[in-house]
């Protein structure tokens, strides 16, 4: 991707500052700096930053990083506006931004700080003058409107995602391990060009599968007459993707599994034919749910209908039963109802849809 489309992103960016009066942004979340600027979609680990920008009122951004990453930050960025902190990460940023907006309101995402960095920051920044303003969500209001090309990418990763799940059941095999699976779904992606996982694999059988985020064990194995649920996706150019299959090993699935399997893939039909322009999140979840209340089995629907999907697999909007956001046009959701039932499994089935002008399309 060229740098014009971080550059428009940017621009958008700071229309939205400009309704709530901020002169600088510090942009902190890592899918939000690779989404403004093409730097560093990952941070090292949870209390490592490869680096922040600071967005400004004027249009002169910066990057803030450490040696580490100067070679990158210079292939993408102007050299001057270049930070490089050391170990007082919080007190170089906190100086670089009040020299560049003394006395000014300073936005920031409280979410994706820890509690010493906002003391350190918020401390020196108040020696210029500045007053700091929550803005959790400002940039997440861009990313859930996917651009033409952001589409043409899931696109690509929800196809290879598909290739996956036609290949599988020839390695859901008696005996094999929930483990052996799981490592065989990565390597088929990492073989068709898949950079990494958008999440860890779940692999589960039999009561394992009632089980919504469960890790795949190297002692289960795969049984005779079985059944398997398997919820992966893949990080294809830098866009992920997100499905679940239930599968039944051998050829005689149990009554159980045939009504509870129809019931979860009607009631996804349903909400999916529920998606258009407009219609708000929570109104789609309750399609599902309504659809589960009238065969008796709501209270084995124990999670949301659905999430929004793009650098992160789990973003906005959520199709839960609180969520009052409208649909809109290049929102990518998942639809995933699932019945839940400890004693003998679970079953989940999951699509990726684009809300489109009239409608909307399976990806």
């Amino acid at each position: 991707m060229s740098r014009g489309p971080y550059e428009q992103r940017r621009e958008r960016l700071r229309a939205l500052m400009r309704e709530q009066e901020i002169d600088a942004f510090l942009v902190s979340h890592a899918a939000n700096r690779y989404y403004l600027s093409g730097f560093e979609l990952h941070d090292p680990q949870l209390n490592e930053s490869a680096g922040r920008l600071v967005i400004m009122a004027d249009g002169k951004d910066w990057i803030a990083t450490d040696s580490r990453y100067l070679d990158a930050a210079r292939r993408l960025w102007e050299p001057e506006r270049i930070c490089i902190y050391g170990a007082d990460v919080s007190e170089d940023i906190a100086r670089l931004i009040g020299g560049l907006a003394p006395g000014k309101n300073v936005g920031f995402e409280a979410k994706s700080v820890t509690l010493d960095f906002y003391e350190a920051f918020a401390r020196t920044l108040a020696g210029s003058g500045c007053r700091l303003v929550r803005a959790d969500g400002l940039t997440e209001r861009l990313r859930v409107i996917k651009d033409a090309d952001e589409i043409r990418r899931m696109e690509a990763s929800c196809r290879l995602n598909e290739r996956l799940m036609e290949w599988l059941p020839g390695v859901l095999v008696p005996g094999r391990s929930e483990a052996d699976v799981a490592w065989d779904v990565e390597m088929f992606f990492r073989h068709h060009g898949a950079s990494e996982l958008a999440f860890t694999s779940i692999v589960g059988r039999g009561p394992n599968a009632a089980l919504p985020h469960y890790i795949p064990s190297r002692e289960e194995r795969l049984g005779e007459e079985d059944l398997v649920l398997v919820d992966v996706g893949c990080r294809l150019d830098e866009y992920c993707s997100d499905q679940t299959r239930t599968f039944w090993i051998g050829d005689k699935p149990t009554d159980e599994f045939r009504r509870t399997l129809e019931a979860v893939q009607e009631a996804q039909r349903r909400a999916i034919r529920a998606i258009h322009p407009g219609v708000l999140a929570c109104d789609v979840y309750r399609v599902a749910r309504d659809y589960f209340e009238s065969l008796g089995v709501a209270e084995a629907f124990t999670h949301g209908l659905g999430h929004g999907v793009g650098l992160e697999t789990h973003e906005g909007p959520s199709l839960n039963g609180r969520n009052k956001t409208e649909l809109l046009p290049g929102m990518i959701v998942t639809v995933e109802p699932g019945l839940y039932y400890p004693q003998w499994g679970g079953i989940r089935w999951e699509h990726m849809a684009l809300v489109t002008e009239d409608g909307c399309r399976i990806l």
